[in-house]
């Protein structure tokens, strides 16, 4: 062997830094280097902004509209495709130029919640209770900024409308949040629920067996308290029947068996006549009722017996406290499953599967319970969309509902409970508030027959995109443990579920 020189010595590396464990910090970029960078980002922008443009000008830059004469009328609007297209560019700038810029150092990733997940996490106590009052005192704040019962009509329907989806996300939200199942058809629950009440509340024969021993009016003024649990329960039933056939399947296969039988309970509820009467729906159902009173204008009203003038919102308030007690209901339910056996067992299947089988667990019996019981609130949501409508069809009951569903519990974030709702408030609420952006309509915009709502899928698919790039583990991202050891702690997002299925 050759003797080693002092050179030599000289050229080789410090033990101890071999030893250091510490990584070599990057080096900044130098200035060509930062140069190149935003003059690729410029070019890109360019490339964007002109791909934009040549993409909206047959969309947004000409209109055709019908003159009073009946001749199409050809107008451009050149400027609103300029100013999408300049929107872009600078966008896409921006982005190239700080998150997608090649020269970044490396994103370190965190075991321990940031800042933002402490502060979450000292609020989170006080959230629920601000949450619950505030869905408390809706309606009468809405009352009191409307000026009457009668002009808060539009705030209420809207309330009703979104606690409905908390509603429906809740309960979606065990199958897919808890239990790492990917459901697509969860809609065909809700039709389960909605059809129960439609067909139970307008049969004959069982309208005259009540008659017959309890009243004529027995059966309308009770159908709806009596079917709710059983919308419930056959909608679990339903919910068994899939988890049978796909117990064995997860990811893809999953989704793809559960958006067919979504797709079946629909088609066939178009083409059992007999029994749906098809796509003509099924009408005069039962209105709700006060346990029994009904609210109309006569003696035996409900107006008239708590000593009320009447009016027709006395139903819709007592409809939005139905949906908000379905709601907490749901919320508890879950809460409470959580923190038992059969809802640790729901966590452990949803982070994996084969080591939840090796310790034991019946994994065919938590898939079933995890289908049955978030179908069944799905049911209890059909039975209250059908008597707050008072009609259903197919129509109703379409993959879209699914696809809204789904996306309200992966952008709250992946088995939070006030994520989900924060979400459905965004996404239901915010697509239903564009009907009162006017400032759009004006001329050097869309003009004065746009309608906005009829863009909200593209503003949802926007929202959508957004979320996952900035936010993939949903607007919620850390979790507080189910259970835990000496002191509780939230869980890191980095360490929780993704939200891409």
């Amino acid at each position: 062997m050759a003797p080693v020189s002092g050179s030599d010595v000289a050229d080789l590396p410090d033990p101890v830094d071999l030893l250091d464990p510490s990584p070599v910090p990057a080096e900044k970029p130098r200035g060509p280097e930062r140069t190149s960078a935003v003059a690729g980002a410029f070019k890109d922008a360019l490339v964007s902004g002109l791909l934009t443009a040549l993409l909206f000008l047959p969309l947004i830059g000409f209109r055709a509209s019908e003159s009073s004469t009946g001749s199409l009328v050809l107008t451009y609007r050149f400027g609103l495709v300029a100013i999408f297209a300049g929107i872009v560019m600078v966008g896409r700038f921006l982005l190239m130029v700080t998150v997608w810029n090649p020269n970044r150092p490396p994103r370190r990733v965190s075991t321990t919640p940031g800042v933002m997940a402490r502060l979450g996490a000292l609020a989170s106590p006080a959230v629920k209770p601000v949450f619950f009052s505030f869905a408390i005192l809706y309606p009468f704040l809405s009352i009191l900024l409307a000026g009457g019962l009668s002009p808060s009509r539009y705030w209420v329907d809207l309330g009703i409308y979104v606690l409905t989806y908390v509603m429906l996300g809740w309960g979606l939200n065990i199958v897919v949040g808890l239990a790492g199942l990917l459901d697509l058809g969860y809609v065909a629950f809700y039709a389960v629920g909605a059809y129960t009440f439609a067909l139970l509340s307008t049969s004959v024969p069982i309208n005259d067996f009540f008659a017959g021993t309890l009243g004529d009016d027995f059966w309308t003024a009770w159908a709806f308290w009596i079917c709710l649990p059983l919308s419930g329960i056959l909608a679990a039933m339903w919910g068994v029947i899939l988890g049978f056939p796909v117990l064995r399947l997860r990811g893809d296969y999953l989704a793809i068996v559960t958006l067919a039988f979504g797709e079946i309970i629909r088609l066939v509820l178009i083409n059992w006549v007999s029994l749906t009467n098809g796509g003509a729906g099924i009408s005069s159902i039962p209105p709700i009722t006060f346990f029994g009173v009904p609210f109309d204008s006569s003696e035996t009203g409900f107006a008239s017996i708590f000593g009320l003038e009447f009016n027709s919102m006395h139903r819709m308030f007592f409809l939005y406290f139905v949906i908000l007690g379905l709601a907490a209901l749901t919320a508890v339910v879950t809460i409470r499953l959580r923190k038992m056996p059969v809802g640790r067992a729901w966590e452990a299947l949803r982070e994996d599967e084969i080591a939840c089988r090796s310790l034991g667990i019946n994994t065919t019996l938590t898939k079933l319970t995890a289908f049955a019981t978030g179908a069944m609130f799905g049911g209890f949501a059909g039975a209250f969309f059908a008597v707050r409508i008072r009609f259903v069809s197919p129509e109703s009951f379409t993959f879209m509902e699914s696809a809204v569903i789904l996306a309200i519990v992966v952008l709250g974030g992946m088995g939070s409970q006030m994520g989900v709702a924060g979400a459905a408030i965004l996404l239901i609420g915010g697509m239903e508030l564009l009907r009162n952006l006017s400032f759009l309509k004006a001329d050097f915009l869309f003009g004065s027959d746009f309608d906005p709502s009829l863009y909200r899928m593209l503003i949802f698919g926007f929202a959508m995109v957004a979320v996952m790039v900035w936010r993939p583990r949903g607007l919620v991202s850390s979790r507080m443990p189910t259970i835990f050891l000496k002191e509780r702690k939230a869980v890191s997002g980095s360490l929780v579920k993704e939200g891409h299925g």
